[in-house]
């Protein structure tokens, strides 16, 4: 954690609504006139496209079936640490872009499933901005999130996670279901080992619940909408938190426990600006006041 250099990690697995989250923090951030720079959890993945497959293939025929991105080997999260370090340290720090698809690749100049060469973030910025798996992530030898000022997770139910992760993957990049389920098959012991206890380590966490059949997610033909979900928001600590405003401005809202509100799926994006622009002001204050 740092006074000068603060750090704003949001974690949550593939097909959680980290993105969209993201979106919010972006529209915080321009209309408050804040400076950020900006991590992306796929930067500090240890294997390009190719190569994953390829480790993916040794490690099985190894015995190992469940080699994934959510784990360590196929990480490179004592980089990610050091970058954590050097920007909570000096407001700088190494990052790279992992290029998804062919407009991407356009932009950076580099093939899809690659990563662009290694640079130094933007100097002079206000805060540090991470969205990806790892942003709180505890292992025997890591641990990021003590580098982070505000930690976030983004769980959906884990039936919705996988809905919305088939459905994303076979739209944009062209997988069967039978692959994706291979994926998340592969992924589960480093889901459980991994991912799961990031969320009782954030500040705030926001789990969207359908209010939709989800049962089989193999067979679901759409995404449940925001309009057919609740999203529950628990802060691990409540003081400070002013849930009557929050009720009163967030129509349909209540409270489910003393450190927990729920809201209607389509008020996410309306929570999120009441509750973290003075999160995020309290912290740039802090940092201005120091500088």
């Amino acid at each position: 954690m740092s006074i000068r250099h603060p750090i704003i990690s949001i974690t949550g697995s593939s097909g959680a609504g980290t993105s969209t989250v993201k979106h919010t923090f972006e529209q915080i951030f321009r209309r408050e006139g804040i400076t950020a720079a900006y991590i992306e959890g796929d930067a500090f993945h240890r294997f390009d496209r190719v190569a994953m497959r390829a480790a993916i293939a040794e490690a099985t025929a190894q015995g190992n079936n469940h080699l994934s991105h959510f784990g360590p080997e196929a990480n490179l999260l004592a980089e990610l640490q050091q970058t954590f370090e050097s920007y909570a340290r000096t407001g700088t720090g190494r990052t790279r872009t992992y290029v998804h698809d062919q407009s991407e690749a356009e932009k950076y100049g580099c093939p899809p499933g690659t990563f662009t060469p290694w640079t130094q973030l933007p100097s002079e910025t206000d805060l540090l901005f991470y969205e990806g798996l790892h942003g709180a992530v505890v292992t025997d030898t890591i641990d990021i999130g003590q580098h982070a000022d505000l930690k976030i997770g983004v769980v959906p139910v884990i039936n919705l996670e996988w809905i919305q992760k088939i459905h994303r993957d076979r739209a944009a990049r062209g997988y069967s279901v039978e692959a994706v389920v291979d994926t998340i098959l592969r992924r589960m012991p480093d889901y459980l080992n991994y991912i799961c206890p990031q969320f009782g380590l954030t500040d705030v966490n926001f789990q969207r619940v359908p209010t939709v059949d989800t049962s089989n997610p193999l067979i679901a033909r759409w995404i449940p909408t925001p309009d057919e979900s609740l999203v529950v928001i628990r802060f691990a600590n409540p003081s400070g938190i002013d849930f009557s405003y929050l009720v009163s401005m967030i129509h349909d809202s209540f409270m489910s426990r003393a450190n927990s509100i729920v809201i209607p799926g389509n008020k996410l994006d309306l929570a999120m600006q009441l509750i973290f622009t003075p999160m995020i002001m309290k912290l740039v204050e802090r940092r201005r006041r120091a500088a």
